[in-house]
């Protein structure tokens, strides 16, 4: 049986734009995990009124109801008396609750000045579902009433997440009778309607399991969900389309279920024994970020050098004064020297080295905003990429950083360097 769920955001704050509606995204981009439709996303100030009527609304075309907000100890976090009322249910005290919230006072916080109204988190309607809440003190909680499931989270993301994958997830997982598996394929190099146009027949076609592709900036994530008994069935059935994008995507495809380029890389990088740095200029070090941010990154990512300046370029990468003068800093040439320079400074077995125009405005050379060359030294010699990335400053350092690390892939994967789709 499939089901439906709507997400109602509770708090004046979203409405008047004050924080952004995180919790919305990332349930939802749990749900379909699940196989869960989500329809409507709904969001309702601090008014028990207004609530109830989006309440009421919710009710007559979801089977799943999902709040976040409200759970807390002020007198406007109203959510568990207005749903409560809503469906019926009486509220109750819930000493083990009661006593989770002192010790989180005393442990987590240090402090015992736990005032009375904190003890009104730990009322819940009558029968529920408790969900413990390990990052703060509003727990949540999930009850069935009318046909309907309805889940109360707490509002701050970093106490909504994790509760949603620890204790809403199991408790949605535990109302099919059938598994739910689902596959990334993530693609660099092509675009998104390039790959829609290779692969629409084959999305229409498909009805278990299903192909469809989800944005992601600067590059392309198509995603393919199976519904069987058992997770074997579900991966067999999915096993002939991922075998199929493969086929009519070929190496622009960088992995299955890898998050991110940069995962691809440092996986090649250890596997292969081989050591990497880079040399940035336009990308203010964005490559070094990426990979840093890895787990042990530092087994194989050597260092970094942003050489922004010219006078850093020479003196930093050894970079010729002379070659900058005549071919300008932005250049094929320059970019390859820039690679050279930080691979022999790092000792590294490939070295990475960009340099462009991020803009919003030219540097008065004449080259054209977005302008951008990435290249890659590596033992048999050095590859680049002659890119023209647009006038967007973000996009441009993106895309130029994802250039440079889907170079990094090819060679280590032993494909066309400097291929890619233009």
């Amino acid at each position: 049986m499939s089901h439906t769920a709507e997400i109602i955001s509770v708090g004046t704050e979203l409405l008047l734009g004050n924080i952004a509606n995180t919790d919305a995204q990332d349930i939802s981009q749990m749900l379909s995990e699940l196989g869960i439709n989500v329809y409507f996303h709904t969001v309702v100030g601090d008014n028990p009124e207004r609530l109830k009527a989006a309440v009421a609304i919710a009710r007559s075309r979801a089977d799943i109801i999902i709040t976040t907000g409200g759970l807390g100890p002020t007198c406007d976090d109203l959510t568990k008396q207005t749903l409560a009322e809503a469906f019926g249910k009486k509220l109750v005290f819930d000493e083990r609750e009661a006593q989770e919230i002192r010790d989180y006072f005393a442990t987590r916080l240090h402090s015992h000045q736990m005032t009375d109204n904190n003890y009104q988190q730990a009322l819940l309607p009558e029968g529920c579902t408790v969900f413990h809440n390990d990052c703060g003190t509003a727990p949540g909680c999930a009850f069935e009433a009318e046909g309907v499931r309805v889940l109360m989270l707490p509002g701050p993301p970093r106490e909504c997440v994790p509760m949603f994958r620890a204790c809403a997830m199991p408790y949605l997982r535990a109302l099919s009778d059938t598994e739910l598996v689902s596959h990334n394929i993530h693609i660099f190099g092509l675009g998104e309607s390039f790959v829609e146009d290779k692969l629409r027949d084959t999305m229409l076609r498909l009805s278990n399991p299903t192909l469809a592709p989800y944005a992601k900036s600067g590059e392309v994530r198509l995603r393919v969900t199976a519904m069987a008994r058992t997770d074997a069935e579900a991966e067999a059935l999915m096993e002939p389309v991922i075998r199929e994008v493969r086929e009519k995507i070929g190496n622009c495809v960088y992995g299955i279920d890898t998050d991110t380029l940069e995962n691809t890389v440092l996986g090649l990088l250890k596997e292969k024994h081989v050591t990497m740095a880079a040399a940035e200029s336009c990308t203010g070090g964005l490559v070094s970020k990426r990979m840093t941010d890895l787990p042990g990154a530092s087994e194989v990512y050597l260092g970094g050098a942003v050489t922004y300046a010219v006078s850093s370029k020479t003196a930093i990468l050894g970079v010729p004064a002379e070659l900058i003068r005549r071919e300008g800093v932005v250049s094929l040439a320059v970019s390859q020297a820039m690679a050279e320079g930080v691979r022999e400074k790092f000792g590294s077995d490939l070295g990475v080295g960009i340099t462009g125009i991020a803009g919003p405005d030219s540097d008065g050379s004449g080259t054209p905003v977005g302008t951008v060359y990435v290249s890659l030294s590596t033992p048999g010699g050095t590859f680049t990429r002659s890119l023209h990335l647009g006038h967007d400053r973000d996009r441009v350092r993106t895309a130029a950083a994802n250039h440079a690390l889907d170079m990094a892939r090819r060679y280590l994967t032993g494909i066309d360097v400097e291929e890619w789709e233009k």
